[in-house]
């Protein structure tokens, strides 16, 4: 028997990289898997590569309106909700006199706000079903500790923790065990961004960033999605049913707790 066969999941930032990879592991499992992206086009052309138990919505984290009509057309879809993964997230960095508001709301309003409000639209499709649920949170090593150039990204990471925290106790009554992923440095082409910005502020030449972190991993490399995929089907699934309100850091030993 297959770990999720039968489950209905949504993946936010499912088009590309960490999401897709959630994606395909979760229909191995045998779940039916709705990617939520801002990008449509993408998410349409990622679910026609995954097959025909993959459907593409429109999702917009930080829209509220986004939010309640992804999730009533996942329902109307599959006939209700079992797992949602909060994996859609933006990086933005500068030094501390640097910051602007613009940049502080945005990181926010995606990363945190969009968190806590797709667990509670998540939460009010799980509540009534009446068969409990998952619901796992995308982290970040980043959240664990500051850094100089990243402190508003590094916060929102942060705030993500907590929030897994304090919606693991209000759920889990219900039977809806909310955990989270932290990961480390993870490679993809979300990372041409991250590096040209540690080019700017830093002053290195292109790819050089990249390098440095991934030799400083104890692994010895930076991490790959699919390195993260088994935490998730774990978290998904029953093996996790006694977990509750845990961030597991899965980055190949840069943070140690």
């Amino acid at each position: 028997m297959k770990r999720l066969a039968g489950k209905v999941a949504l993946v936010t930032g499912g088009a590309r990289g960490i999401g897709r990879a959630f994606a395909e592991a979760f229909l191995e499992e045998g779940a039916w898997v709705a990617l939520g992206d801002v990008n449509l086009e993408r998410a349409q052309e990622t679910a026609r590569d995954l097959g025909p138990d993959c459907l593409a919505v429109p999702l917009d984290v930080s829209d509220p309106l986004s939010i309640e009509g992804a999730f009533k057309q996942v329902v109307a879809a599959y006939g209700g909700l079992d797992i949602l993964v909060n994996n859609a997230a933006i990086f933005d960095m500068a030094p501390l006199t640097e910051i602007t508001r613009e940049s502080y709301e945005r990181v926010f309003s995606v990363n945190v706000a969009g968190v806590l409000f797709c667990m509670q639209a998540a939460a009010r499709v799980m509540i009534p079903q009446g068969r409990g649920g998952r619901i796992i949170n995308m982290a970040s090593q980043a959240g664990r500790r500051g850094e100089a150039l990243v402190a508003v990204y590094c916060a929102s990471k942060a705030a993500v923790i907590n929030l897994t925290q304090s919606a693991a106790l209000s759920l889990i009554p219900h039977g809806i065990n909310v955990n989270a992923i932290a990961p480390g440095v993870v490679d993809g082409e979300h990372w041409d961004g991250v590096d040209a910005l540690f080019a700017k502020y830093e002053n290195r030449p292109i790819g050089e960033k990249r390098r440095l972190v991934g030799e400083a991993v104890p692994h010895g490399r930076m991490g790959r999605a699919e390195d993260l995929t088994g935490m998730a089907v774990y978290l998904a699934s029953a093996d996790g049913d006694y977990v509750v309100g845990q961030t597991f850091n899965v980055d190949g030993g840069n943070v140690l707790s």
